[in-house]
């Protein structure tokens, strides 16, 4: 009983869940910006093509 509560390995892999999670909500978060900003940059390129700027 005393090895098992000692035992931190399951400790480790729900360190490792919990930093995952909060990396995919920042993703979920900051994704629609970047998109916007790469869309507005792709835009602005594209205008600048097509007039010959």
């Amino acid at each position: 009983m005393k090895k098992f509560l000692k035992d931190e390995s399951g400790a480790t892999a729900i360190e490792y869940g919990l930093i995952a999670a909060a990396m995919g909500l920042m993703l979920i978060i900051v994704m629609p910006l970047i998109a916007n900003n790469t869309k507005t940059v792709f835009q602005n390129l594209a205008g600048h093509i097509l007039s010959g700027q």
